[in-house]
């Protein structure tokens, strides 16, 4: 990796859902993305604040946020985070903010995610190990 980004790994397992109307969408938490297209709904949130009913749901995930915010300018964080995990064959589960950028994968595979990132150069805020990540 060209730049040094700092990241963090956040505490809880996440679920990716698919909303079948906006009443079902859990407003709270560390983390939660409501992505709304012609197609579908989308609810990234805690695992423990998943709506039970929704059509499709997948639990499991953690949730590495990049520090931000993060200029407009700048060109191919995802790309160079991307294919440091591509390498190592951890898929994801992208998400972008106005501030940053947000990875998810699963939960079997956070530990293996961090060394990867950190091989790369990337720090990582607090522990990870401590947040139920192996080493």
């Amino acid at each position: 990796m060209k730049r040094k980004l700092r990241l963090q790994l956040l505490d809880g397992e996440f679920a990716v859902c698919k909303l079948k109307n906006l009443r079902d969408a859990a407003w709270a938490g560390p983390f939660v993305s409501l992505t709304v297209t012609d197609e579908e709904i989308s609810l990234v949130c805690p695992a423990e604040r998943a709506p039970r009913d929704c059509p499709a749901s997948e639990t499991g995930w953690r949730c590495i946020k990049v520090a931000g915010p993060l200029d407009f300018s700048l060109v191919g964080i995802l790309a160079e985070l991307s294919a440091a995990l591509a390498e190592k064959r951890i898929s994801i589960f992208a998400v972008s903010t106005y501030n940053t950028d947000y990875l998810l994968v699963k939960a079997g595979r956070a530990g293996d995610a961090v060394a990867a990132l950190k091989e790369r150069g990337c720090e990582f805020a607090g522990d990870p190990v401590r947040r139920g990540v192996p080493g």
